[in-house]
This record gives structure tokens, C-alpha cells and sequence, in this order.
């Protein structure tokens, strides 16, 4: 027992809080695996806590994005939202706080790489999310989110979209042996800390699209999807 809350006092520094019951982290740790081969185990798989903290993500990264990129419009930003929260940041961001050398496994699942599968590290992120909302509350729970995905929130915010539709194109329109696309930005709008771009793209001397965005990058990213988007290359 010793060892396990000494392992736990670490984890909480590492994540900045303490835990008023541990045994919600605890749980959090707990992969069904780790229950199949220890039936006695006092403690549930960390499912629940997963499906919690699922959809604390998605909620708080959704609203902050709506609240720092008022200018995107709905399908944008829901893009922005599925890429933020995918499998492969939530790995990596699971991996930043070594959350797999926590987890509780069983043999097979040890054996084979558990702590350093992508999904098992995605839903240990999302579990330790639910039991920092169950134990913390809502407050502390969303500053845990925020800090730990401040530097992609901020990319886009800057304008690095996390898809660069504008390589996309690029290889596109070489591959049909066009010349290269133009961006040209044919309006801006607004205060200098609030100023909408309206970003034209041309090939050939054709417009082939048109986007709008608080950043020319951002801009030039969304003209570039439309562009994509009527040649069927993307939704």
C-alpha cells in the first residue's frame, strides 16, 4: 500500500493537484486487463471516468474555441475541436505526463506494449480527466484542460490550423501540372486586435476559393479549404 500512494503522491505532483480522494485516481489507472487476471481488486476498470472525461474535453476545448475564434464559422470550428481531441494528441499529451508508467495492467497487456499503446494512453488521459472533475470540480477540472492544451490552442489562435489545407492544395494543383496558387487578400475589416482577412485564392488567373479569418494564415487556410472543397477533396 506504501508504494502505491508513494506512485500517487508523484502522479499528483506531476499533474499540480491534490487529490482530496485518492482512490479516484487510483481508478483512473485501472485497465480492465489489470481486472481480468486480479478479480479481487477493490476498484472498477477506469471506463467510466474515461466516458466522463471525454466529454469534459470535447466541451471545454469546444467553448474555448468559440469564445477565441469568433470569426470561425460552426464546421470550422468543429474541425478544430475532432483534431485537438484526437487519438494521437491525447497520446502524446498522456505521454508528457508518463501517465503509462501509472497504469495498472494485466500480464498479457504488459507484455505487449500496453504502456505505450496510443489508445490506452488516450483513454488513461480522458479517465484522469473524469476523476479530476468528480474530485475537484468543475473549476479545476477545466484549468487541467487548459494548461495542458495551451500551446495547440494557441497555434491556432496565431493561425496554424492543424490541417494545412494549403500543402493539400499545393501538391493538388502540382499534380495536374497547374501553376502554383496566389493568395492575395482582397479585404480586411475591423480593429487592428480584432481584424477580419478575407483571403482570395487564384490559379491561372482563376479565383478557385475564397475564406475569412481573424489572422491572414487563417485566412489563407479556410480560402484553401473551399478551394478543396469544391474539387471534392475534402468535406
Amino acid at each position: 500500500m506504501a508504494s502505491v500512494l508513494t506512485e500517487l503522491d508523484t502522479l499528483q505532483s506531476i499533474l499540480g493537484i491534490t487529490f482530496r480522494n485518492s482512490q479516484f485516481l487510483q481508478q483512473a489507472l485501472v485497465h480492465r486487463s489489470y481486472l481480468n487476471e486480479n478479480p479481487d481488486f477493490t476498484l472498477p476498470s477506469n471506463e467510466r471516468l474515461e466516458f466522463l472525461g471525454d466529454a469534459l474535453l470535447g466541451f471545454v476545448i469546444a467553448k474555448e474555441l468559440y469564445s477565441k475564434l469568433p470569426h470561425l464559422a460552426e464546421g470550422e470550428l468543429t474541425k478544430l475541436r475532432a483534431a485537438l481531441v484526437r487519438r494521437e494528441t491525447l497520446a502524446s499529451l498522456a505521454s508528457s505526463l508518463h501517465l503509462g508508467d501509472y497504469l495498472y495492467l494485466g500480464h498479457g497487456e504488459e507484455k505487449s506494449g500496453g504502456r505505450h499503446r496510443q489508445s490506452n494512453l488516450c483513454n488513461v488521459l480522458e479517465a484522469v480527466l473524469g476523476a479530476i472533475l468528480i474530485d475537484q470540480g468543475f473549476a479545476v477540472a477545466k484549468g487541467s484542460i487548459l494548461r495542458l492544451f495551451s500551446g495547440e490552442i494557441r497555434k491556432i489562435v496565431k493561425g496554424g490550423l492543424i490541417e494545412d489545407y494549403k500543402s493539400k492544395l499545393q501538391e493538388l494543383v502540382q499534380a495536374e501540372q497547374r501553376t502554383p496558387p496566389v493568395y492575395r487578400v482582397v479585404e480586411a475589416v475591423g480593429p487592428p486586435h480584432r481584424r477580419v482577412f478575407t483571403v482570395e485564392i487564384v490559379v491561372g488567373g482563376v479565383v478557385w476559393g475564397r475564406g475569412s479569418g481573424s489572422g491572414k494564415k487563417t485566412a489563407e487556410q479556410s480560402a484553401a479549404r473551399t478551394a478543396l472543397k469544391r474539387m471534392g477533396a475534402v468535406r
